[in-house]
């Protein structure tokens, strides 16, 4: 659907999981917004969004996107945890990021909110919590996708140098409703609730609700300064907590067995095929056991001082997931009567 009012806001990446979210929020502000999206539109179904058809490949199609448009959203990216995809991120999350920036300073575009991610962030030393005073990820043992977006933040720099206004918001984890696709989380929740994942590992992660990252980003984008670089941050659980939470919501029995770190290491070669989340990608892969064993400490200690961020309990965001996921018929019947009951 088309809007009468100005477009003043695009959103690239807006038929994802954050895209979505932040699409919604947005127009929960009175916004018009402007969506780029590359192919599925499931996500902005039913709302009243100006498409535009094209990709951050496509310089053309970011010309007709951000044609006389105030602020853009740069959600747009590909993960991988793969060890063999760095054309693939390199094409997509780094020069797709130039060909962005390049826009928006053609276009004049007032200010760009560039999405990042904590894998952008070197880790170590992990008895120190990261925050944003950390470098970004360089050296070649560090996994593509993480390189990615370091080099893609650094795109974004030299937008900056070029008297492009922008800011940069690092997400942990995100996870929580709208997710169509689903995401590779997503994947991970619906997994834990189906009984699909027969082990877990010794590890966690930072999770955050994708709810309070779009309103940090937005927040950020209204009112930050420019060069601004935020950390969105949410609650460290292990996959065991994680999923005794699943189970508590669901009633899905959670996996009662759980290998060490050093053992699921040593197995990936061989057990991939074990946990695969949809058909196609494992959960269990040399970078995704990387980021299971990465800083359980993560400050958005300068979010909350200056955008007011706090988000919200990790619980709270299992239960909407899970809602929104029964709503959708994306969850068994019988876990679909469970999660509303726990609502």
């Amino acid at each position: 659907m088309t809007s009468d009012v100005p477009i003043r806001i695009v959103v690239t990446g807006a038929a994802g999981h954050a895209g979505g979210n932040l699409v919604r929020a947005l127009l929960a502000r009175g916004q018009a917004v402007r969506a780029l999206v590359h192919r599925n539109q499931r996500a902005l179904q039913g709302l009243t969004v100006e498409v535009v058809e094209g990709n951050v490949g496509d310089p053309a199609s970011l010309q007709r996107a951000f044609d006389g448009a105030e602020t853009v959203y740069h959600v747009a990216a590909t993960i991988s945890l793969s060890l063999r995809e760095w054309p693939l991120v390199e094409a997509i999350n780094v020069v797709g990021t130039r060909n962005v920036v390049a826009a928006c300073l053609r276009c004049g575009v007032r200010r760009l909110v560039h999405f990042s991610s904590i894998h952008a962030l070197v880790q170590e030393p992990l008895d120190v919590p990261v925050d944003e005073a950390r470098p970004l990820v360089e050296s070649p043992r560090y996994p593509p996708y993480d390189r990615s977006k370091a080099a893609a933040e650094q795109e974004v720099r030299k937008g900056l140098e070029q008297g492009l206004d922008a800011v940069v918001v690092y997400p942990t984890g995100m996870i929580g409703p709208y997710d169509f696709r689903p995401s590779h989380f997503g994947q991970v929740l619906l997994a834990l609730a189906h009984g699909r994942l027969p082990a877990l590992v010794a590890g966690g992660f930072d999770w955050v609700d994708v709810r309070d990252v779009v309103e940090g980003a937005i927040r950020a984008g209204e009112g930050a300064p420019a060069g601004a670089r935020y950390l969105l941050s949410g609650h460290w659980a292990s996959l065991r907590e994680l999923a005794a939470l699943v189970e508590e919501i669901t009633g899905a029995r959670a996996p009662r067995l759980a290998f060490p770190m050093w053992m699921a290491r040593l197995g990936v070669p061989f057990g991939t095929h074990f946990t695969r989340l949809d058909g196609e990608h494992p959960l269990y892969t040399s970078v995704s056991l990387r980021a299971l064993r990465g800083n359980r400490g993560v400050s958005h200690e300068r979010a909350t001082r200056d955008l007011g961020y706090r988000p919200r309990p990790l619980r709270e965001t299992l239960e909407d997931t899970f809602r929104w996921f029964a709503e959708n018929e994306t969850v068994e019947r019988r876990l679909r009567l469970h999660a509303r009951e726990a609502a």
